[in-house]
């Protein structure tokens, strides 16, 4: 295995290795520390395009009741009054353009639905690292992250809500990816 492969080399249809992938969030909560969590269950697809990155495109399904924070109280109302998990079970994102920024770094451009409500999200990736093992198994490692004011999908409880946490959430991506045969 070599760690310096190249994309060309890493070229190809990929799947999310979920068990080595985190999908996580930070919100800042004005009466206490930051709130972190992530989501146990979600399934992504993509293809990578070495020689021409604008072409490479993923797809991304999150289960919204999948959310932990470690705190079920949190939890319950995450999935309930923030992502209406009844009506809107998953979260998903389709990628709609990619750019190489440099040889480690890449936007990826794309759809984020939430709730129904779809908007465009650029997120910000580095490849961490990647290999291409003599029986041709190649598998990527990418660090992404984003901030969305989750307003902007309706992602807001009531008036109270608005004010004891921030508007604003950071997105954690820590992506292990396979290539498919």
């Amino acid at each position: 295995m070599t760690g310096t492969a190249t994309l060309g080399e890493l070229s190809g249809d990929y799947a999310l290795d979920t068990a080595r992938t985190r999908i996580g969030f930070v919100a800042r909560h004005t009466f206490g520390p930051r709130v972190r969590g992530h989501f146990e269950e979600f399934q992504g697809v993509g293809h990578l395009n070495g020689d021409d990155v604008s072409k490479s495109r993923v797809e991304l399904t999150i289960r919204a009741g999948s959310i932990h924070t470690r705190n079920s109280q949190r939890d319950g109302l995450l999935r309930s009054k923030f992502l209406d998990e009844d009506d809107h079970p998953t979260i998903t994102f389709t990628s709609t353009g990619t750019q190489q920024v440099d040889e480690a770094t890449f936007e990826l451009t794309g759809d984020l639905t939430i709730r129904g409500v779809t908007k465009p999200v650029t997120v910000a990736f580095e490849r961490t690292g990647a290999e291409n093992d003599p029986r041709g198994i190649a598998r990527i490692h990418l660090r992404g992250n984003a901030t969305i004011n989750r307003a902007d999908w309706g992602v807001n409880w009531n008036a109270a809500t608005g004010v004891s946490i921030s508007r604003t959430v950071s997105l954690e991506f820590e992506v292990a990816a396979v290539r498919q045969a």
